[in-house]
């Protein structure tokens, strides 16, 4: 008998599959996704809420109650991908951007781990464009990440949702050790209005998604430093890239192909303000959604002078969060939108609570 527990333990251990043995039952589940909740709960007042317990915390999919089977604290450590936005109107300003990141990693804690992205200009047959790089991998090392920050560059285009992507694909390519299962996070600041990406918002939204990672956004206001570049001689305005120029037409509703952006000397000053709005309309409403649904917050800031303060807040949410996580009672893997939604017990009604929206099962 010894011998047979013995041969099980290894299987278990060595074929990856994720098992959760129930406190009060002997029911070992082997074929379920282990689907995990991050949850920020405040005061009305903004204060965060902590010392809270799993008893505090309900959660439903699609309505219905859920067994909650694993329950992580504010204690527990977060792993997190800063992505710094260096193109447009920051590029004045890379030493600020530099001090505010550096006071964000300084005021995590220990045990946190930090990856970091920044975008870069190569230069490719006389062709100069924008590129977004991983500057450092995951490490809870801070003169190794002081270090990659010091190299940290200016752009000649705003690669924003490729460099989302490379959150998932390489910051967050494997799995998480269990200390840091359910709390990993991306921190960016950015005036999320991209310009050059090959990739679009949508792919990276599913893949943020999937992956349950929390965003969290300081969105610098960056519409008046450029617009105000964009108006005049079009020989000297900054003009728009094809991309900025497909996303506003298919915002109209407009198919087909895009020649009004070779046409861009022969928009006036109204038609390019009006596009401006919309791009900074999308942008808006795409961080918000990523970060509603994820469970992370907007942090808007005037300039990038009020970073800093943005960047503390952002710490302090990390370093409250709890996360609980359920084996759904609905095992079809059949890779439909699930709905979370989490209860609070045994606190006073007007707490706020914020977690992850939902996820999307498996599928066969």
């Amino acid at each position: 008998m010894t011998r047979f527990l013995s041969i099980f333990t290894l299987f278990v251990l060595f074929t990856g599959v994720s098992a959760q043995v129930k406190p009060d039952a002997d029911v070992i589940r082997v074929d379920t996704q282990l689907v995990d909740v991050p949850i920020a709960v405040s005061s009305p007042a903004g204060v965060p809420l902590k010392g809270l317990k799993a008893t505090n915390f309900v959660v439903y999919e699609d309505g219905k109650k859920q067994e909650t089977v694993d329950f992580s604290t504010t204690s527990e450590p977060f792993e997190v991908a800063l992505l710094l936005d260096t193109s447009g109107s920051t590029r004045n300003d890379l030493q600020l951007i530099q001090r505010a990141a550096r006071d964000f990693i300084a005021s995590l804690r220990p045990g946190d781990r930090v990856a970091l992205i920044g975008f870069d200009t190569e230069r490719r047959n006389d062709q100069a464009f924008a590129v977004s790089n991983v500057l450092c991998p995951l490490t809870s090392d801070r003169d190794q990440l002081n270090s990659a920050i010091d190299r940290l560059k200016t752009s000649n285009g705003t690669p924003y949702y490729d460099a989302l992507l490379q959150t998932i694909e390489k910051v967050f390519r494997d799995k998480p050790k269990e200390e840091f299962r359910g709390r990993r996070a991306l921190v960016a600041l950015t005036d999320g209005v991209d310009s050059t990406s090959a990739s679009d918002f949508a792919e990276a939204k599913q893949d943020l998604g999937q992956a349950g990672i929390i965003s969290f956004f300081i969105k610098v206001d960056t519409r008046e430093f450029f617009e105000q570049s964009l108006l005049g001689d079009c020989q000297y305005a900054i003009r728009f890239s094809n991309a900025q120029i497909k996303r506003y037409y298919r915002s109209l509703g407009v198919k087909g192909n895009v020649e009004q952006a070779a046409n861009f000397c022969q928009l006036g000053d109204f038609e390019r303000l009006a596009i401006s709005k919309k791009l900074y309309e999308i942008a808006d409403g795409e961080m918000a959604d990523l970060a509603k649904s994820s469970g992370g917050k907007v942090f808007p800031v005037a300039d990038l002078g009020g970073a800093r303060n943005a960047f503390r807040s952002v710490a302090d949410e990390i370093g409250t969060k709890y996360t609980l996580g359920y084996y759904p009672t609905n095992e079809k893997k059949d890779g439909t939108y699930r709905k979370i939604r989490v209860e609070l017990v045994g606190l006073p009604k007007d707490t706020v609570v914020r977690s992850r929206e939902g996820y999307t099962a498996p599928a066969n």
